[in-house]
């Protein structure tokens, strides 16, 4: 089975070749073809052929539903027609020269006029480029020739007489700056981190009053303040800049502004909110459709204004070769098929989504949540403050990774902050096209949310009492590590306190046979060796834990089950030395037993004919001498029992096992280490079951008859009775009870009716 996607592709391909070639162009895709795929057609391989190697080279001979499982994005329609036209651009750009630039000029000039239409920025220019920070790189490089004239001719000396400065946020994407350096050739002393707010505003929006100050003290120095990357949508939190006053702040220093970020996305609705549509006044933008409308393989576009085509063309951003242009043609060919109802609407959908997620919908709203998992520190002192901190974030980390694998159309990921540290982030605006996520995986987002907070808050609350219960708890060592998530890691450790290499090994040996064998319990909890890398060696990790957990038992269970598998693993060795001793002992008493027998026997009846002789005139009787190794007492013993009795005796019973003193009998389905099973309740709702039982089979037995009393019928049975039956007094039941027999009988009576009463 051909996967369906690279089928379809194939397949629009195929017809998309058959009405635009004509004699002479299957030639030259056919020519094409030999020289990317030389080996396939010396046998000549057919399209299915080629597809289905494309298939196995792409998921790794696997079978047909993991390969499936593995193409996670949700290529649709617009998908394919975003992947034809990479094969269409290869296809036209074999045109002669004047039908491809008339060709490349229409395709070049739709797109940019649908663009700037679309995300309201008016007279615009566009630039399209794989790498999504090459746009901001010839926009800095475009800035550059237009703020030092002579540049073109003299080079890096320009920039020796004003130092350029770069002003860039320190919210935004990581290594940005220094791969824009990198890049124009510039020392890192070019580039400006200008902080977020501390104070005031959100902490992932760039200071304006700092930044200010920043670029006075650069011009008083006699550098050259170039441009300001701000931010409409921090890649972490997905807050936007104050546009506005950053715009106002670089035309008072006549610097350049470029903005990027998924909030730009929102520019194509009817409502926009005050701080997103400030962008469009900016002199330039980065947008990444391809991850707004989940089209595959489609190039990024900056849109900018400016007025020299000259400073542009030395700056890259246009081309005067046709090829270059066809970079448009896949997005142009989306943004047909889409149609502009069509972009609005998935981009109006992803933002639904997030309103359904969040519940608020406000002018300051961003369309990144970012969440992580939290707990009230009051009252808490600072040594706690910093595990519990440590608890959170790799809670936080756990929590993101397990939605993501519950919920994986809902595009969950992790991130790092520089204050909160790890967080949660959803945001549908750059996974919703691409994953195809719909209300309902948003709505079993939040319910899979529910679930696994009181999971985490029970956890930390129950963390204490275990690193508590463990260090009070002989022959266990609690291990204290706060990157852990889960409630705890302990230890089991010998008594004798010793730490040569035997010890170790041994040490490995039973922690690793006590984690086999609490994985064996029927309980809810998780016990792992821990993480894969940077875990503690020879150490038990317990997962995350409900609120009903008994902790006591827990640990109990633990340094029971420990003591167990190390006497087990002493008894065996202490075996194998009284095994040895004992063969050496049955071999001396054998060869005593031989000597003995020559003496009773005589010489004569050892010689083989004479022997047999005196024996069969003569014969000797013997008694059988055999021995026995009790293994629990470690001695040898004789058979004459076993000869008189004819069975073998058990000996002495072995030393019961250890076990926990918690150990309590429960009902079938039952879970160990819960809280709900230490109280009366249960033993009392138990006993009631069982006194239950004991009174339906005493009602179902048949009556007995004193000796000479007769069976009479129901009916003169019925006769006989009297025909109003008085009401029993207290004081009736004070001597019933008084003359009873039994004095539990009433009590037990009354657990009967509150069994059934329950």
């Amino acid at each position: 089975m051909v996967d369906p996607t690279l089928a379809e592709m194939g397949k629009n391909l195929n017809e998309a070749m058959k009405m635009l070639e004509d004699s002479q162009s299957f030639v030259v895709v056919f020519n094409v073809w030999c020289f990317f795929f030389p080996h396939w057609f010396t046998s000549g391989q057919d399209m299915v052929s080629i597809l289905q190697l494309v298939q196995n080279l792409m998921h790794g001979e696997e079978e047909e539903e993991s390969s499936q499982a593995c193409r996670l994005q949700n290529v649709g329609e617009q998908g394919h027609m975003a992947l034809l036209g990479h094969s269409l651009a290869a296809y036209i750009s074999i045109l002669d020269k004047e039908r491809l630039r008339k060709l490349t000029t229409r395709i070049l000039s739709d797109t940019t006029l649908w663009l700037c239409r679309l995300f309201r920025y008016e007279n615009g220019s566009a630039y399209y480029h794989e790498d999504d920070r090459e746009g901001l790189l010839k926009i800095c490089r475009l800035v550059i020739h237009t703020c030092y004239e002579d540049y073109t001719v003299e080079g890096f000396n320009v920039l020796c007489t004003k130092q350029p400065v770069i002003y860039i946020s320190s919210a935004a994407r990581t290594g940005l700056g220094q791969a824009l350096c990198n890049q124009l050739g510039l020392p890192l002393s070019c580039m400006c981190h200008v902080p977020c707010n501390t104070m005031f505003g959100s902490q992932h929006q760039m200071d304006v009053a700092l930044l200010d100050r920043l670029i006075k003290d650069d011009v008083e120095c006699g550098k050259l303040p170039l441009l300001l990357v701000a931010n409409a949508g921090t890649p972490g939190a997905g807050h936007t800049d104050k546009l506005g006053r950053l715009k106002e702040l670089c035309e008072q220093y006549k610097m350049w502004l470029h903005v990027e970020g998924v909030n730009l996305a929102t520019l194509a609705l009817g409502y926009v909110s005050s701080s997103v549509l400030a962008a469009t006044k900016c002199d330039s933008m980065t947008l990444t459709l391809g991850s707004w409308l989940g089209l595959p393989a489609v190039p990024a576009v900056t849109l900018y204004k400016h007025e020299d085509p000259s400073l542009s063309l030395a700056a890259g951003l246009t081309s005067s070769q046709p090829v270059e242009k066809l970079r448009a043609l896949p997005l142009w060919l989306s943004l047909q098929y889409l149609g502009h109802d069509g972009i609005v609407e998935r981009i109006k959908h992803a933002s639904q989504l997030h309103f359904i997620f969040v519940k608020v919908e406000d002018e300051l709203s961003s369309p990144v949540v970012v969440f992580k998992f939290f707990q009230n520190l009051i009252g808490v002192s600072d040594c706690e403050v910093t595990s519990v901190h440590s608890f959170t974030c790799a809670s936080s980390l756990q929590l993101g990774e397990q939605l993501a694998q519950l919920v994986p159309a809902s595009g969950i990921d992790v991130v790092e902050l520089e204050d909160e540290g790890t967080c949660v982030r959803f945001s549908p605006l750059m996974t919703s096209a691409v994953l195809g996520t719909e209300i309902q995986d948003v709505d079993q987002l939040v319910d899979c949310l529910k679930m696994k907070i009181p999971v985490l808050t029970s956890t930390l609350q129950l963390r204490e009492e275990f690193e508590q219960e463990v260090r009070r708890t002989v022959g266990l060592l609690y291990i204290e590590d706060l990157s852990w998530p889960g409630l705890g890691i302990v230890r089991y450790i010998f008594h004798d306190g010793k730490n040569d290499d035997n010890q170790e090994k041994e040490l490995e040996k039973i922690n690793t046979e006590l984690l086999k064998k609490l994985n064996e319990l029927e309980s809810d909890l998780t016990f792992s060796l821990g993480p894969e890398f940077g875990g503690q060696k020879n150490c038990i990790y317990i997962g995350m834990v409900t609120e009903d957990l008994d902790v006591l038992e827990l640990v109990e269970t633990i340094a029971a089950t420990g003591r167990e598998i190390e006497e087990n693993s002493r008894l065996l060795e202490n075996m194998t030395e009284v095994v040895r001793k004992g063969i050496q002992e049955a071999q001396l008493q054998l060869q005593k037993a031989n000597e003995e027998r020559l003496l009773e026997e005589g010489l004569l009846r050892q010689i083989p004919v004479v022997g047999s002789v005196l024996n069969w005139f003569s014969p000797f009787q013997a008694s059988p001498k055999g021995r026995t190794f009790n293994l629990t007492a470690g001695s040898l013993e004789s058979t004459e029992s076993t000869y008189v009795s004819k069975a073998q005796g058990t000996g002495t019973t072995p030393p019961p096992t250890p076990t926990s003193s918690l150990t309590k009998q429960r009902h079938s389905g039952q879970k160990i280490f819960k809280r709900g099973f230490r109280n009366s309740d249960a033993f009392s709702e138990t006993s009631s079951v069982s006194h239950c039982d004991d009174l339906e089979k005493m009602a179902q037995r048949p009556p007995t008859l004193s000796p000479g009393q007769e069976q009479r019928p129901l009916e003169t049975l019925k006769r006989e009775l009297p025909k109003e039956v008085p009401q029993a007094t207290n004081k009736d039941t004070e001597d019933i009870q008084s003359n009873c027999p039994d004095k539990h009988m009433p009590q037990r009576t009354g657990y009967f009716n509150d069994a059934f009463r329950m």
